[in-house]
């Protein structure tokens, strides 16, 4: 006695008809289709078992519905992209969504390899010295104005060398009587202060804060004692040894002021020619 060989599903007889086995058990076409099949992504119409069935990420699509979705070219055996969950050939996901070569302007190709600067893209054989020409990469590397340079051809070409610790300048620094110092090592010859954003004063080729320099060097007003600096334009009078600061230079007597005017001395005090006159001068 022979079984009965039948489809698992509608059991109908399978003998000289065309079946599909599904977890070992025989199905006709008919119900596997209808039981089994996907559903294509693009038609929305079921991916028969006679059609094959392209997958990406877990979705499904006829061979001849596989295609790009900007340009409609088939993606069968060609590159891809996705974008959105769009499939899209290589060329329109380029011009759609990759990012442009700073240096050629052309577009960075997907799955090439690009190089990030200050927001900017490169390809990888874009971003190159502007001196040597050679790949910059993830070198080190000096930018200018002009362009980017890596460290062997900026040092051979630009370098300046700090006058106080000898290595090279990259980037700011201070030009003091026509030399060169990092920020942090411009310091005040007295107390080794940094003096990059503080107000100094210059003895004998030496820089020092206006601390240092009133103790060591500043004359000082023979009205008020405080020391006599020139800083920002301030005048000062300056008569035999003695200096007065230009709002310290006043009448001993009535408190004037003397800037621009004759005057008397007497001893150590100045007088104006008023208050002056009967007085013994010492001039």
């Amino acid at each position: 006695m022979t079984t009965q060989f039948a489809c698992h599903h509608c059991t109908s007889s399978l003998l000289g008809k065309k079946y599909i086995l599904q977890n070992d058990s025989p199905y006709c076409v008919s119900c596997y289709d209808r039981i089994f099949a996907n559903y294509c992504e693009a038609c929305k119409e079921p991916i028969e078992s006679d059609s094959k069935d392209l997958c990406y990420q877990g979705r499904h699509w006829h061979e001849a519905c596989f295609r790009c979705s900007k340009c409609y070219h088939s993606l069968v055996e060609n590159p891809f992209a996705a974008k959105d969950e769009r499939l899209l050939c290589t060329e329109c996901y380029s011009n759609e969504c990759s990012s442009k070569c700073f240096h050629c302007k052309r577009t960075i190709m997907p799955g090439s390899r690009k190089m990030e600067f200050k927001g900017n893209y490169w390809h990888e054989t874009c971003f190159v010295c502007e001196y040597c020409r050679q790949p910059i990469g993830t070198k080190p590397l000096i930018s200018r104005e002009t362009g980017n340079c890596c460290v062997p051809c900026f040092e051979k070409e630009f370098a300046q060398y700090c006058n106080s610790c000898k290595k090279m300048i990259t980037s700011g620094g201070i030009t003091f009587h026509d030399q060169l110092w990092h920020k942090e090592c411009f310091l005040c010859s007295g107390c080794k202060k940094e003096l990059c954003e503080e107000e100094f004063m210059s003895r004998d080729d030496y820089p020092f804060c206006l601390d240092c320099y009133n103790r060591l060097y500043a004359k000082r007003c023979a009205a008020c004692a405080q020391p006599i600096t020139g800083l920002r334009g301030a005048k000062f009078i300056c008569f035999q040894d003695r200096q007065w600061h230009s709002e310290c230079f006043n009448c001993g007597k009535c408190s004037a002021s003397l800037v621009g005017e004759g005057f008397l001395t007497q001893n150590t005090e100045i007088f104006c020619r008023k208050c002056g006159s009967g007085v013994d001068s010492d001039i």
